[in-house]
């Protein structure tokens, strides 16, 4: 399953390690999970993540970066898209350029209230409710 973070994961990954967010990247390989993002979402990660203190950046870099498989930052899509918040227009695209499962994301006004939890096959989940349907369908 591809799973594509935005920044929003990222840094709540790289600023606790109880959340939802980091038990994602510790799970991802026993689970078969490929964790995607985007030059655009590491390069906000990057401008953001000493805010979350100094254990953070040294998180992020050593033990997160690692673990993300890359794929372009998109810009068009070929296929009628309304998304008002042009901040967050790259990180959707993106995902659904890479053809990901699941686009997990903490920002629900930004994605979920505007899109709601599914378009073009793509799932729109808080990293939280994901691993709830992953519990209750079995599979963790």
């Amino acid at each position: 399953m591809k799973l594509f973070l935005d920044t929003s994961v990222l840094l709540a990954a790289a600023g606790s390690a109880k959340g939802a967010s980091r038990f994602v990247f510790l799970r991802a390989k026993v689970q078969g999970w490929h964790l995607l993002s985007s030059p655009y979402c590491v390069e906000e990660t990057e401008r953001n993540v000493r805010k979350l203190g100094p254990r953070a950046a040294p998180c992020w870099r050593a033990s997160l970066l690692p673990d993300l498989a890359l794929v372009p930052t998109e810009l068009a899509f070929d296929k009628a898209l309304i998304f008002p918040k042009a901040k967050d227009r790259p990180v959707l695209l993106s995902a659904l350029g890479a053809e990901a499962d699941v686009l997990l994301t903490l920002d629900e006004a930004d994605f979920q209230k505007v899109i709601g939890f599914q378009v073009y096959g793509l799932q729109v989940r808080s990293p939280g409710q994901f691993l709830i349907d992953q519990r209750e369908a079995g599979l963790i």
